[in-house]
């Protein structure tokens, strides 16, 4: 079946974003040095982060909280209001940082718009995301937004069935392995991995190579090539 939907994801796929949280969360080692070593630190943060995903959701001000969450544990109580104010004005930078594409994102999405139909699929916090879509220049480009809580294999059936033809002529491509590979293949579209290089410890999955519907490109620059490929098999 020729692929008429392709789903993009937009964090580290359209654009730069992890980099910013692993900055922000070296500044948090330096502000709490004194209570715990980095490595540590980082595990409580993780661990607080799973834990509050069913309460927060993604993006900066879960991450904020999170931070938050641990200082007080790593230092029994005692964190200083000043480190609470540091870290709650870094979660502010982060929301305000400018958008940076990737390289041939825009190209890319020029070259697709006009024979696919193009839904972007991101989650994370609502007016973060419609922030950076807006700053971004690529809106235009785009049939569709949807910006959900968890990128799970019945949202992207109802996603590709309210876009498109469903899910068997749908196509996601993204940086994350469990949400924008994984949950896509699980509902019967093609899943198509586009690595960044930094990735969230808790978006890992194994990569489903098997799988007669994945791939796995460099760039998203190639993925015109690809689709190609897929409309002749």
């Amino acid at each position: 079946m020729r692929i008429t939907t392709i789903g993009l994801d937009a964090d580290d796929t359209l654009w730069h974003n992890e980099r910013l949280f692993h900055l922000t969360q070296e500044h948090f080692a330096a502000l709490l040095a004194d209570h715990a070593a980095p490595e540590h630190l980082a595990a409580r943060l993780l661990e607080a982060e799973r834990r509050n995903l069913g309460h927060y959701g993604f993006g900066v001000k879960g991450f904020v909280l999170s931070m938050i969450e641990t200082a007080i544990e790593v230092t029994e109580g005692r964190v200083p209001g000043a480190v609470i104010a540091e870290i709650m004005e870094a979660g502010r930078a982060m929301l305000a940082e400018p958008i940076e594409l990737l390289p041939g994102v825009q190209d890319t999405i020029a070259r697709l718009a006009p024979d696919y139909h193009l839904v972007m699929i991101t989650k994370g916090d609502l007016l973060d995301q419609e922030r950076k879509l807006a700053q971004s220049g690529l809106g235009e480009m785009f049939n569709a937004v949807e910006i959900v809580s968890h990128k799970t294999p019945a949202a992207y059936a109802r996603i590709f069935a309210r876009h498109g033809e469903g899910a068997e002529a749908a196509l996601m491509a993204g940086n994350s392995m469990a949400s924008d590979v994984v949950a896509p293949l699980m509902a019967g579209a093609w899943g198509v991995h586009v690595p960044h290089g930094l990735e969230w410890a808790l978006e890992f999955a194994e990569t489903p190579a098997t799988h007669p519907r994945y791939r796995r490109i460099a760039t998203l620059a190639a993925l015109p090539e690809l689709l190609g490929w897929i409309d002749e098999i």
